[in-house]
Parts: C-alpha cells; sequence; structure tokens
C-alpha cells in the first residue's frame, strides 16, 4: 500500500480531474470528500448571497456534513488535501474533514483548483484546526492539466520523489 493518499472535494468535478493526475504521477491512493448532502449547481453559485456555498463560507463555526465521518489515515505518512477554493480558502467541508480525522505525524499537501485567485488563506485555515503534530505544507494552485514535468518540480521542491 502506498504511503500516499490524495483526498480530495470537487463537486463541480475539475479538482478530481486534477486529484486523479496527481494520484496518478505519485502512485498514491486516491480518496474523495463526499458531502452528506450533495452539491447542486444553485449551491455552488458563490454571486448569490443566499447560496449554500455563501451560507456556509461567510459562517465561521458552519461545518458540512460528511457522508464518510472518518477515514482511516493509518496507512499515510503524507496526505495531499485537494480542493477548489472558495471565498479565498478552502471550502468549510474541508475543515470538517480536517477535524474528523486523524491527521497526527502526518504532512499534510494542500492543493487546489481556482478560476481566478489563488491559495489564499487555506494552507493556515487548514493549519488551526487540523490538530497537533501535523505538519501543513504551503498549498499550490493546480488548474487544468499539469504537466507531470511541473508537478515533478513541485514534489521535489518539497522532498517528495516518486
Amino acid at each position: 500500500m502506498p504511503n500516499i493518499l490524495v483526498a480530495y472535494f470537487s463537486p463541480s468535478g475539475e479538482t478530481a480531474d486534477t486529484a486523479k493526475n496527481l494520484a496518478e504521477i505519485l502512485h498514491a491512493d486516491l480518496y474523495e470528500i463526499k458531502p452528506s448532502e450533495p452539491y447542486t449547481k444553485e449551491d455552488l453559485d458563490w454571486s448569490n448571497p443566499h447560496s449554500r456555498n455563501a451560507l456556509e463560507m461567510i459562517d465561521p463555526a458552519c461545518r458540512p456534513g460528511l457522508a464518510e465521518p472518518k477515514t482511516d489515515l493509518s496507512g499515510y505518512d503524507t496526505v495531499f488535501l485537494g480542493f477548489p477554493i472558495w471565498w479565498d480558502t478552502a471550502p468549510k467541508i474541508i475543515l470538517t474533514f480536517a477535524e474528523n480525522n486523524d491527521f497526527a505525524g502526518k504532512t499534510v499537501i494542500p492543493f487546489a483548483t481556482s478560476k481566478g485567485s489563488g491559495m489564499g488563506s487555506s494552507s493556515k485555515d487548514i493549519e488551526k484546526v487540523i490538530g497537533e503534530n501535523v505538519r501543513v505544507s504551503e498549498g499550490m494552485l493546480l488548474n487544468g492539466y499539469i504537466s507531470s514535468f511541473k508537478i515533478q518540480n513541485w514534489l521535489n521542491s518539497l522532498g517528495i520523489s516518486k
């Protein structure tokens, strides 16, 4: 079993493509973070102040439910954590995932997709809730098709070789 997991949340499918590409390059296991209540197209309309996306992101205490509240991370040393950028950070479901699972002793490496912004505060926001004895690396934006060469350079900068 590989000791690397690529876990991702992808309500529109874009982050899923990136996560699958990354997992293939890393020869890593792949895990989809699914909400207990799937998001609709209307839920994802960030421009509507009454959409689920907007309501979740303005509420600091919001933690959307997970289809699988706990994930067995015991066989992994490194977890790549992927998501779309919402409101300049990770979606609240990523914080739910971070709080509900045991990341002690692991390295967490965020990656994200975005149509118009960078990683924002996502790495720091994840670090605040993920627990003690966890190394959270600075994340990277991986939009569209990313060449294996670019990903390998990023992995090399993190000290990961595959």
